[in-house]
């Protein structure tokens, strides 16, 4: 980008803080005011190609149907007033072809009968005659014009979406071709130098992102019935998002969406280019994820800059972009599903936001569970792995555990009777493990929650989950998790299983330039460390061992930089934010680190009895005994398989029994 003199420099925009944010009620209807009368053109549309469209305009009968006087069954067409007198004693009989005339379900009644004599009530005689025991009446089994519509008659009202019964309806009665609503045309243009598209991704060096919102607007659009418009990627600069807002108002679309560009940074010019060029009518949402959602006018067109992460771009689409595409077909915008659901953790909120929280759901001891997942507006993944989404009043500063609340389903509500909630402490076999429970006929889903493994333990003493991981040191006896269960789930029966014994170790860059040996170098100031969370048994082995050196934790440069998966810590070394971490050897092999080992440790699957004859469990220790899933977890590296599945103890709330 050319450098800018000093009076363009002037001419830049001042940097746009929200001194004026609405509510998302207060939007959603300055929002509606603006663009409620808005509707797309009428088009002809074939009628076999019609699924899924919105008329235009009343739809009516072209021709009757049946448009002729029908068999209904298979038999023989008569007169009625010919069969007057038959009975059982006094059988009638009547000449085919003359007086009776052999028709088929669908046959045009012959000229001067009026009713059909199945063929199950007659016997047919050698003699070219039927024999009947019981009199017709008229129009019996008889489908008469205009039975099920009348030409003329309305068939389908204005705004009605088209289904696959109504292609039916229509092509009986004549209608070729209906005039529907035109798809809203949505001209969706990402922004930002740093972008790249998808096809360039191994181009992706460090400051270069890949482009992908703009693909997840366009699905969400087509699933709204619209028509998206993917454009090139253009710069972060106020004069090319003019050009841009110039050049999408004079084209054919409906909608204009502009991704990034609507923050409060210096940087951000879509609010002050629409100001310019039309109308801003919103500058901030007090929402979160989407704060920075821009709402405006230009020539009569809506335009929405929808913020740059992922999170606040779908969040900002489904309470703006949404209703509008439906009401530029003439319908009303669906509503979501939503159940009722006990929350699984705290969750604390900021007053004056409206908070919609990422969930995973499962119905554990006969309660529908919501348990939190991670809240960044840049975590795409907290949506692909959610079950629900729960909206978080502004007026609220959070939402208490076991607290019932109101969850909206983003998957079908039939699966959450089978779902397994696993919350505790993350490991890398759980995905594996998540896939077998996919494969073939299953109908299992494994939703589960790292919050580390004391987190876990915690969420079985409230009976949130059906299973917790967890791999928690006892530093005196050096065993696993049985005198954390002893102290923490008291009356809680229970069992141990064990899923693996695993290598911890020091996860550090390839060639290990700063010659760390061991956990006793983590004390140097030239070493950055990255942490597992509190609770998390990672961080608990760290502790013991940093104890077994003479350390002290606020020795340890980056201590208090916490992450909550193995995977993560990984991904802290591999791209420099961190020099080291501990996780697991899979981790590191992963993502080609080198690996320095501390210590072998046991990672338990811990299933209440309340769980323990669920089908859904039985599944799962199937699978983690079986062989294929054993060699998928040996392929990973670091792990001992060869005791996967075996009971370590029976917990009967107060003392152990068969304990290992």
């Amino acid at each position: 980008m050319p450098l800018r003199g000093r009076a363009d420099m002037e001419s830049k925009p001042r940097r746009n803080i929200y001194l004026r944010m609405k509510t998302l009620e207060e939007a959603a209807e300055v929002w509606r005011s603006e663009t409620g009368h808005l509707r797309c053109a009428a088009q002809g549309v074939a009628t076999v190609q019609s699924l899924g469209r919105v008329t235009a305009r009343p739809i009516l009968a072209r021709r009757s149907v049946p448009h002729y006087h029908g068999a209904a069954m298979d038999g023989f067409a008569v007169r009625a007033a010919n069969t007057f007198g038959a009975s059982e004693v006094s059988p009638l009989r009547l000449k085919i072809g003359e007086s009776a005339v052999a028709v088929d379900t669908g046959d045009a009644l012959p000229e001067g009968t009026d009713a059909v004599i199945m063929i199950e009530h007659v016997d047919v005689l050698p003699e070219g005659e039927i024999e009947i025991r019981a009199a017709a009446f008229p129009w019996q089994h008889v489908r008469k014009v205009g039975e099920d519509i009348v030409a003329g008659e309305l068939l389908l009202s204005q705004n009605h979406r088209m289904r696959p019964a109504d292609l039916g309806a229509l092509l009986a009665a004549g209608v070729v071709e209906l005039p529907a609503s035109r798809r809203p045309m949505v001209w969706i243009q990402p922004t930002g130098t740093e972008l790249i598209p998808a096809e360039a991704a191994g181009e992706a060096g460090p400051g270069r992102i890949i482009e992908f919102n703009g693909a997840v607007l366009a699905g969400m659009v087509e699933e709204c019935g619209g028509e998206p418009l993917v454009r090139q990627t253009i710069p972060d600069d106020f004069e090319s998002i003019k050009d841009f807002l110039l050049r999408a108002v004079s084209s054919d679309a409906d909608v204009i969406l502009l991704n990034a560009g609507s923050s409060a940074g210096s940087e951000d010019y879509t609010a002050a280019a629409i100001g310019e060029l039309g109308t801003v009518l919103v500058h901030g949402v007090t929402m979160m994820p989407g704060k920075p959602t821009v709402l405006g006018m230009l020539r009569g067109k809506p335009v929405v800059g929808i913020p740059g992460y992922p999170v606040s771009a779908i969040m900002a689409f489904e309470q703006f972009v949404r209703p509008l595409l439906f009401r530029l077909q003439g319908l009303p915008a669906p509503a979501f599903e939503e159940v009722e659901a006990i929350l699984g953790r705290k969750m604390p909120s900021k007053l004056g936001l409206e908070e919609f929280v990422r969930v995973i759901l499962g119905r554990v001891q006969g309660r529908l569970v919501a348990m939190p997942l991670q809240r960044g507006a840049g975590i795409i993944t907290s949506l692909t792995r959610a079950d629900g989404l729960l909206r978080i009043a502004q007026d609220l500063e959070g939402v208490d555990v076991d607290e019932t609340v109101r969850v909206r389903l983003l998957r079908p509500h039939e699966e959450l009777d089978h779902t397994l909630v696993m919350i505790g402490s993350h490991d890398n076999t759980i995905d594996v493990l998540a896939n077998e429970l996919k494969r073939g006929d299953s109908r299992v889903h494994l939703s589960s929650s790292n919050v580390g493994s004391l987190g876990g333990l915690m969420a079985i003493r409230r009976g949130q989950a059906h299973l917790a991981g967890s791999h928690l040191l006892d530093t005196g006896s050096g065993e696993y998790n049985f005198s954390y269960i002893e102290r923490y789930l008291k009356g809680v029966p229970l069992r141990v299983v064990q899923l693996a014994r695993r290598q911890q170790g020091l996860l550090i860059k390839p060639g290990n330039p700063l010659r760390i040996a061991g956990i006793e170098d983590l004390g140097r100031p030239d070493i950055t460390f990255v942490n597992r969370q509190s609770g998390a048994g990672t961080r608990i082995l760290l502790d013991y061992f940093l104890d077994q050196h003479g350390m002290k934790p606020d020795a340890v440069r980056g201590y208090d930089q916490e992450e909550y998966t193995h995977m993560s810590v990984a991904v802290n070394v591999m791209s420099g934010r961190a020099d080291c971490g501990m996780a697991i050897h899979a981790a590191a092999r992963a993502l080609d680190l080198d690996f320095i080992p501390v210590a072998e440790e046991r990672y338990d699957i811990i299933v209440p009895e309340s769980s323990w004859e669920d089908p859904k469990i039985g599944l799962i220790l199937e699978i983690i005994v079986s062989e294929p899933f054993r060699a998928m977890v040996r392929e990973m590296g670091g792990y001992d398989v060869a005791e996967s599945g075996r009971v370590m103890g029976i917990w009967d709330g107060r003392e152990w029994h068969g304990r290992a």
